[in-house]
């Protein structure tokens, strides 16, 4: 019997680390996947899937640009997608339907709590960014149930709107509190091209973690922003993408792997 097939969909996706980490998953559940980058053209995601799963395939990942793609295209939404408007994971389920969900926000409490051993309850979150990165994971926060959950961006509109949406504050870039927050995480994409927001270091005071959602070899442009602004702790991303690819593997499998080996692996340059 052919091993069953999974795929991460994306444009770029050559980069793409999930095929080395579901493998580790499938090890230490002792069976045998198949999973393969599949590049989409912009556009084409919908016939792209429908081909995939047409073909035999049993699930996929989804990155940029195409969360939003598979939101639409699916044939039901799980709560965290819907809230999103976008989806991460696909799961073909028995009746040959495609269910939509999103892991993100999942994963980055998990990193945030399991891995770096931060409480979120009773803590004061600020989200810097208002597009789809942070629209995934308000909802996961928000049921961690911290004191506050702020969101800033660039752009005040799109904050505003997401923080209607979702019941949450509102706050201008130039007007942050100092020393107002105890989580400050960035979702933005500043950090890819060594940019960071326009924030005043002041802010990061009393952070006790700054994240950033990126991640990259080196520590990421914001991460010593805030280290040298007076955080405590920086991080970057690296853990949420272990996290969130071992819920997505959950769904499809039924099976929760072991992260702390797979992103010791990741850092030790090992996969």
């Amino acid at each position: 019997m052919p091993a069953p097939r999974y795929a991460v969909f994306g444009n770029p996706v050559a980069h793409s680390r999930s095929p080395a980490i579901h493998q580790m998953f499938t090890a230490q559940e002792g069976t045998a996947i198949e999973y393969e980058r599949l590049l989409a053209e912009p556009g084409c995601f919908a016939q792209a899937a429908a081909a995939f799963f047409a073909d035999g395939g049993a699930g996929a990942n989804v990155t940029v640009p195409f969360k939003t793609d598979a939101c639409a295209w699916a044939d039901s939404l799980s709560e965290r997608a819907r809230a999103a408007g976008a989806a991460n994971t696909l799961i073909k389920q028995a009746n040959g339907k495609i269910h939509a969900d999103n892991t993100d926000g999942i994963g980055l409490v998990a990193d945030i709590s399991h891995n770096f051993q931060v409480a979120l309850a009773g803590k004061r979150i600020l989200i810097i960014g208002a597009g789809g990165a942070a629209r995934g994971v308000i909802l996961p926060l928000f049921e961690c149930h911290p004191a506050s959950l702020t969101i800033t961006n660039r752009t005040a509109a799109k904050a505003q709107e997401l923080a209607a949406i979702f019941g949450i504050r509102a706050a201008e870039l130039g007007e942050l509190p100092a020393a107002g927050f105890d989580i400050i995480i960035n979702a933005t994409s500043g950090s890819l091209s060594g940019q960071v927001p326009a924030i005043a270091p002041a802010v990061f005071a009393q952070c006790e973690l700054a994240y950033d959602m990126a991640y990259g070899r080196e520590p990421t442009a914001f991460m010593r922003f805030a280290a040298e602004a007076g955080a405590q702790r920086s991080a970057d991303g690296l853990g949420m993408l272990v996290e969130q690819a071992a819920e997505s593997y959950r769904l499809w499998r039924g099976f929760s792997p072991e992260t702390a080996p797979v992103l010791a692996a990741l850092r030790g340059g090992e996969i």
